[in-house]
């Protein structure tokens, strides 16, 4: 017989957190059979499901090609060629985890129908590709402001997905989507004139500027940059799953200036951590621009505190953004 020692010592392995970001990559299509959805971590698993001239083999390896910015994980679905049809594909995509929506299909219906789909989700951001300038119009005047169209003459080798696949997997905020150097694309040979009409046409292009291959733009449709979507969607959805699991793990958030309290601290953290990933301004004093205000249980509406609810909690950033161009002067004295 024994006694039970007063010392437990439990050692968890931490392991890596991967490099999925606050956007999956998410590849779209069809096939004969259809596809669940389904995650891969790297080319070979795609391979093995998909031959190398599919589509779905060649927007995955434009993603995967991107060296150490590549995703550690994409996803994939699929509706079937007979019975299913894009839109039955498009109710079940946003219930599932992925933000970054590309498809194999480049036909004008196609990418008007996703990216009608995506913009009356407002969760998503969908990537399409098109070689045709009357396309781009026609997509312009529907002024998306969650699709980007990546407008080159050789668009079979999925350049909008290896835009995904460098830009996606970074922190949000972090970057900006503008002069991203993109394996396996090859440079529009334009001048500026046809580089501005690209832009005016609501599309993005690949380019070269002093002599490095970068990406001329980074906005969706409507002008809007793709940075600062991606960033609304991380904040908005970052403080619903924070204060969700305040919700859930503890056993009672008081109505009082207690609880509050708690709401406003996991409000507090995601800014925090949007403002390191580089997302918020500074000032002069180099301290973020962001702030929150959370009304006391006393300034509260009683019929709210009656229902249980508490709506009066707000919170405001300046973006960071980022510099896309720079005019400098300089005197020479003689």
């Amino acid at each position: 017989m024994s006694v039970r020692n007063d010392v437990t010592v439990t050692i968890d392995i931490q392991r890596p957190t991967p490099k999925l970001g606050f956007g999956k990559p998410m590849i779209i299509g069809s096939s004969e059979s259809g596809l669940e959805y389904t995650t891969y971590a790297d080319l070979e698993g795609v391979k093995k499901d998909f031959a190398e001239n599919t589509e779905v083999y060649k927007a995955a390896y434009a993603i995967f090609n991107q060296g150490n910015n590549s995703p550690a994980e994409i996803a994939i679905m699929l509706h079937k060629t007979e019975g299913e049809t894009l839109a039955d594909l498009l109710d079940q995509v946003f219930a599932k985890d992925g933000y970054f929506l590309v498809s194999t299909s480049n036909e004008l219906t196609d990418i008007t129908a996703i990216a009608d789909a995506v913009e009356q989700n407002g969760t998503r951001v969908f990537l399409a590709r098109s070689s045709n300038k009357a396309n781009l119009a026609t997509v312009k005047a529907k002024k998306y402001t969650r699709t980007a169209v990546f407008y080159h003459t050789e668009s079979s080798n999925y350049p909008e997905a290896a835009w995904i696949g460098r830009a996606a997997s970074t922190l949000p905020g972090s970057l900006t989507w503008k002069n991203l150097t993109l394996r396996g694309i090859i440079p529009m040979d334009i001048d500026t004139t046809e580089l501005m009409s690209i832009h005016e046409l609501g599309a993005n292009t690949y380019v070269t500027k002093a002599g490095d291959d970068v990406t001329s733009e980074g906005m969706t449709v409507s002008g809007e940059y793709i940075d600062i979507i991606h960033s609304q969607d991380y904040v908005t959805q970052s403080i619903e799953l924070a204060v969700q699991k305040l919700f859930n793990r503890e056993d009672k958030v008081r109505y009082d200036n207690n609880g509050i309290s708690q709401i406003e601290g996991e409000v507090k953290t995601v800014l925090k951590r949007a403002d390191l990933n580089g997302m918020i301004a500074h000032d002069d004093d180099d301290l973020p621009l962001y702030s929150t205000t959370f009304k006391p249980r006393s300034q509260v509406d009683p019929a709210d505190r009656e229902k249980r609810e508490y709506n009066d909690g707000s919170f405001t950033f300046e973006l960071a953004g980022a510099i896309h161009k720079t005019k400098i002067s300089g005197v020479i004295k003689l």
